[in-house]
């Protein structure tokens, strides 16, 4: 018979809401257990997503500025690509990420149960370990937060040999001398970026007439006349047909959307990234009652599912996919479980690009507005006039504002330069506690900085920016 023990709250998925939920669960009191196959807690984000690319990010990036701009300093170097050396920091702090997580498990008394997680019924999880045993829990609360794998296309097998998945696309054995990119959104756009600075020729190709969708159309042009401007190459409302791998590589069928002729294209490597669907599958759901959508994802309302005591965050439920908006709903999930009020704003959820010039933004764009009917006012300033950029060499992209004609309260920031990434946040204050454009414009900040640029644009909703 399989060992049972009762739990208060069983969450299924270590990942960026799994672990925050588990932690949170502990630091209220409740007794809770995490239930992760991996063998490292994180998910997808920590362990093969969002932290291991951002650490080829900033590697790359070193790299192709010691190739491209250090000269201009007055640096003069001679760099040379070590790739295992450039894996294997990637590794090790990944490896000191879940250990870290492990440790916070540990001091908060969460449970890790090994094995996967699949739901036997009403307040009963079954977790069948890699030997095969089969453990039982038992909870008032059932947590589903098992995150997403990437999406398939029909005719491209992902073989993560020569056609590889944004996993693959973390570990390839070599640089490619040319990659092609199947998709033109923040996945592909990240990683076909970090290959192009070590020395690939990067095509990327995208069903859509835009890279970027769901970026202000603004900054998406810009950002792709950045992107280009560096190197990489755009077949845009293009649509792929079929993927032959090969031994020494991938051909490529693709043709246009509009209609026309196809076309082959050749290249080393292949990378599928048009997207990610939750991972919902075999989870047993059926067992109490639910039933996913056509994509997969479950219907929840304040975080509930139709079945009492389970409930959905992150991946799995609509909405974008982001760690920190799984966070948002791990912490909201498990106070309103604890009986505290639980709260998620998902208007003022930000999205980043981590290339270089980075993309950050947050609250609405021009088409959404445009679309609603909402009037609004634009505030904009270049960083070729910030004196930090410019000093730094980094004056490429501007700060846009979107605020109420009548109240002046910020409706949207859309950023596209250096480091915007750490700055966004500002904006995301701002409009959580309703501020006016006029709020943040007299708001005294440090110079020389690059943040003196959302200074600037919220000045420039009112029209007295002062430019340098």
């Amino acid at each position: 018979m399989a060992e049972t023990t009762t739990y208060d709250v069983v969450i299924i998925g270590g990942g960026p809401g799994g672990y925050n939920a588990a932690i949170r669960a502990g630091q209220l009191g409740l007794k809770v257990a995490c239930v992760e196959k991996r063998t490292t807690l994180g998910g997808t984000c920590l362990n093969v997503g969002c932290i291991p690319s951002k650490a080829m990010l900033h590697a790359s990036e070193l790299f192709d500025a010691a190739n491209t701009e250090f000269a201009t300093l007055g640096i003069e170097v001679q760099p040379k690509l070590n790739l295992p050396q450039m894996m294997k920091q990637k590794a090790d702090s990944v490896g000191q990420l879940t250990k870290g997580i492990e440790f916070l498990f540990k001091k908060n008394k969460v449970d890790w149960v090994k094995g996967a997680g699949k739901i036997a019924g009403p307040n009963r999880v079954e977790v069948t370990a890699e030997d095969g045993s089969v453990r039982v829990l038992e909870s008032k609360d059932i947590v589903i937060a098992t995150g997403s794998e990437p999406a398939g296309l029909p005719g491209v097998t992902v073989d993560n040999n020569r056609i590889v998945d944004s996993t693959g696309a973390l570990s390839l054995p070599e640089v490619p001398k040319s990659l092609i990119v199947i998709g033109a959104g923040i996945i592909g756009l990240e990683l076909g970026s970090v290959w192009r600075r070590l020395g690939a020729k990067v095509t990327v190709v995208e069903y859509l007439d835009r890279i970027s969708p769901g970026m202000d159309a603004e900054m998406a042009k810009t950002f792709q006349r950045s992107l280009t401007k560096q190197g990489m190459e755009f077949k845009l409302g293009a649509k792929v047909t079929g993927a032959k791998a090969s031994k020494t590589g991938v051909s490529l069928t693709v043709e246009p959307v509009a209609g026309g002729a196809a076309e082959t294209i050749e290249a080393d490597y292949v990378l599928l990234a048009i997207g990610r669907w939750p991972y919902t599958e075999g989870l047993g759901l059926e067992n109490v009652g639910i039933t996913a959508d056509k994509r997969g994802f479950i219907e929840t309302n304040h975080w509930r599912t139709s079945a009492p005591g389970v409930w959905a965050i992150g991946d799995v439920t609509h909405g974008p996919m982001l760690a920190h908006k799984a966070e948002d709903e791990a912490v909201a999930a498990i106070e309103t479980i604890a009986g505290k009020a639980g709260h998620v704003n998902y208007g003022l959820i930000p999205s980043v690009v981590y290339t270089v010039p980075e993309v950050a933004w947050v609250g609405r764009n021009e088409e959404e507005l445009k679309a609603a009917g909402v009037p609004y006012k634009v505030g904009k300033f270049p960083f070729t006039a910030n004196s930090r950029a410019k000093i730094n060499h980094e004056a490429e992209g501007f700060v846009k504002i979107l605020a109420d004609p009548k109240t002046d309260e910020i409706l949207g920031a859309h950023l596209l330069g250096p480091q915007v990434s750490e700055m966004v946040g500002e904006y995301c204050v701002a409009m959580e506690f309703k501020a006016a454009s006029e709020d943040v414009a007299r708001t005294c900040h440090p110079h020389p900085t690059r943040s003196e640029a959302l200074r600037q644009a919220a000045m420039g909703v009112e029209g007295w920016t002062m430019q340098a």
